[in-house]
């Protein structure tokens, strides 16, 4: 049931899987300067490092099969091997624990580029802030000068035309 349960939760995980599987059985496996033309049925009984040498086989632990690796569900089915007892690219890693690592790979993966997107976006919305504010503030700054200016201009003209009107009429 629970095998059927990490079918429907992780079920993009294919490429991914069959990705790592590539590179660990390229790792794990010695390499042959010829390709494997046996059927996977031909290393049942054997062990689980000649049945993965050939990629498209399955080994399940509990029985000690090579099975033909299930392309068309892309999680090979309980009822074929338990997540747990099967293995595919490198015989030290279940599917299990191959797709609860690969998804909180993916999940911190995800989480971390969503944490820089957001950190980028904020630094970026607050110097526009930033930049807009010093910017309202010089603006306040020139125009609190400019009404300065004005205001000494009119006390001027005032000073100018009451000394007009004081010689005007001699007090």
């Amino acid at each position: 049931m629970e095998g059927d349960r990490v079918q429907v939760l992780v079920p993009h995980m294919l490429l991914i899987l069959v990705s790592l599987g590539l590179v660990l059985g390229s790792l794990t496996s010695s390499p042959t300067s010829s390709p494997v033309t046996q059927s996977c049925s031909f290393y049942s009984g054997r062990s689980c490092e000649e049945c993965l040498k050939n990629v498209s086989c399955l080994w399940c632990m509990t029985n000690n099969t090579c099975l033909e690796y299930p392309v068309k569900t892309i999680l090979p089915p309980s009822s074929l091997c338990a997540m747990s007892a099967a293995r595919w690219g490198a015989c030290w890693i279940n599917f299990e624990a191959l797709i609860i690592a690969m998804s909180v790979t993916l999940g911190i993966i995800l989480l971390s580029i969503t944490v820089c997107c957001c950190y980028c976006c904020y630094c970026r919305k607050s110097s526009y802030s930033r930049m807009g504010m010093e910017a309202e503030e010089e603006n306040l700054i020139r125009e609190r000068e400019r009404r300065k200016q004005e205001s000494l201009q009119r006390k001027n003209e005032r000073t100018m035309k009451h000394n007009e009107i004081r010689k005007k009429y001699g007090i």
